[in-house]
């Protein structure tokens, strides 16, 4: 497992934290991982599919009270 850094998506609506997610893996090593609190609905499936199609890992998706957590670790 790689170094974990986190981008706060609170608040952004679609497509706004799958673009920040994709911009912020750009920076990252392979195998890092991408931690993303998003609270837009759309997100459940979005970030899932953005996973699939860039080829990277959706390592955990959990939900809290207000909001989903998704790991993403990149390839």
């Amino acid at each position: 497992m790689g170094v974990k850094h986190t981008l706060d998506a609170l608040g952004l609506l679609c497509p706004l934290p799958v673009l920040k997610a994709r911009k912020r893996l750009k920076d990252l090593a392979v195998g890092d991982e991408l931690e993303v609190l998003a609270d837009d609905p759309a997100a459940i499936i979005d970030v899932p599919h953005f996973c699939a199609e860039a080829g990277h890992e959706l390592v955990e998706t959990r939900e809290t009270d207000n909001h989903q957590i998704y790991v993403i670790r990149k390839s």
